[in-house]
């Protein structure tokens, strides 16, 4: 991904210096110092980075400051003669850019002041910033790759995923930069799903109310040899109210709860169970236990089972239009609406791996959920949900640790 750039219209003005000298105010002249007292020494006016500064980390601060008196005039001066605004402390005696610089650039600060003892200055820095080889971005998202929306409710089983669209070499400095607060605090870890994705999620499911801050602070920071972040991102998110919903295969019930209340039970039909293989790629009827969260919603969606691999005109294939349909897993297992099995809901697995139910249940399962709810699906035939399916909450926490390129337990 090539370099970016960052470039505004801005222009800042020079600031008026006041300075408080009571000779100013007054015809008598200002007394010499007292015999064997000196004089107070000149101010000095700093800039960071000093002049000549190669490969700066355009993340890092830009700063002028006087030991004394106050700064009167600061330009901030970019390699294509752009100023870049900025702003003074209270007291006049600091100053900071109001934005951040751009990668492969050559600044130039000027800087005067005035003291008691009279004008400082003039001091100036010119330096260079990093010229990234590559830079990435980063996305929050959820389990299946749709943004985190700022200011959203969420599931108690709500996972974070960052992405990156580019390999990352040093996940331990690309871990560092990824800070997700909570309130109320929990220990939370990431997990590294591969060199591009990381998933965070804390030991148990949140706590309603819970509100989520997720920042990715990668722009300056390098990930790998010459590999830089292209740009920050962030979002928060509260916690809703815990919604959990337990499918049993022995009793081929749903029971829904909310906040540990039992608010619903509905017959269910599973996956039938057994396989069959299709051009060497086996394809299971199971639908495997363990824990799903809600990913999305759709009424009605198009279900077609050549999108798995299944041919529509084989003996066992379909494309049917399904309503109230609720997306669990990023495979394609729903809880949906299927009133041609309703004879079996609650007493026989006859589906291809979804969770079939009476279109009044499923409409009010779908009005009920929220991305981030908790489907937990218990004692079918199946293997294990695994990670990338969106099974993070079967992960032991040892092993989710374990998948942290920084994490070290206590």
């Amino acid at each position: 991904m090539a370099p970016r750039r960052f470039r505004s219209r801005v222009a800042i003005g020079s600031f008026v210096a006041m300075i408080l000298v009571t000779a100013a105010c007054s015809s008598t002249p200002t007394p010499d110092p007292l015999p064997g007292k000196p004089a107070p020494p000149p101010a000095v006016l700093t800039v960071t980075p000093a002049t000549g500064a190669q490969q700066v980390n355009p993340a890092e601060p830009v700063t002028v400051r006087t030991s004394g008196g106050i700064l009167t005039d600061i330009t901030l001066t970019d390699d294509e003669g752009r100023i870049i605004p900025g702003t003074l402390n209270p007291d006049k005696t600091a100053w900071t850019p109001n934005e951040r610089l751009g990668y492969g650039r050559t600044y130039t600060v000027a800087a005067n002041g005035l003291s008691v003892t009279g004008p400082t200055g003039p001091v100036s820095s010119t330096f260079t910033t990093v010229t990234p080889g590559n830079q990435t971005r980063v996305t929050l998202t959820t389990t299946d790759g749709q943004p985190l929306a700022d200011g959203a409710t969420y599931g108690v089983g709500a996972i974070v995923a960052a992405h990156f669209d580019e390999d990352i070499p040093d996940r331990a400095a690309a871990e560092k930069r990824l800070v997700v607060t909570t309130n109320p605090p929990v220990e939370g870890v990431w997990y590294w799903m591969d060199n591009r994705n990381a998933h965070w999620r804390p030991r148990e499911y949140h706590r309603p109310g819970t509100t989520v801050t997720v920042a990715a602070n990668i722009y300056g920071a390098e990930l790998g040899p010459g590999l830089f972040g292209q740009d920050d991102a962030h979002t928060s998110f509260g916690i809703g109210p815990a919604h959990v919903s337990i499918a049993d295969d022995n009793t081929k019930q749903i029971e829904v709860y909310e906040n540990g209340q039992l608010v619903r039970t509905m017959p269910t039909s599973m996956g039938r169970g057994g396989s069959t293989n299709v051009g060497g790629r086996t394809i299971s009827f199971w639908t495997q236990p363990g824990v799903y969260t809600v990913l999305g919603k759709a009424n009605p969606v198009i279900m077609d089972s050549s999108t798995y691999g299944l041919p529509v005109k084989s003996s066992l294939g379909y494309k049917e239009t399904i309503g109230w349909a609720t997306r669990i897993s990023t495979d394609g297992i729903f809880v949906h609406a299927l009133d041609s099995t309703v004879w079996a809901q609650g007493s026989s697995n006859v589906s291809h791996g979804c969770l079939n139910l009476s279109t009044d249940n499923a409409s009010w399962f779908f009005d009920f959920s929220q991305l981030g709810d908790v489907v937990e699906v218990r004692n079918t035939g199946a293997d294990p949900l695994e990670v990338w399916q969106n099974g993070d909450w079967g992960v032991p926490w040892e092993q989710w640790v374990a998948g942290s390129a920084l994490y070290r337990a206590p």
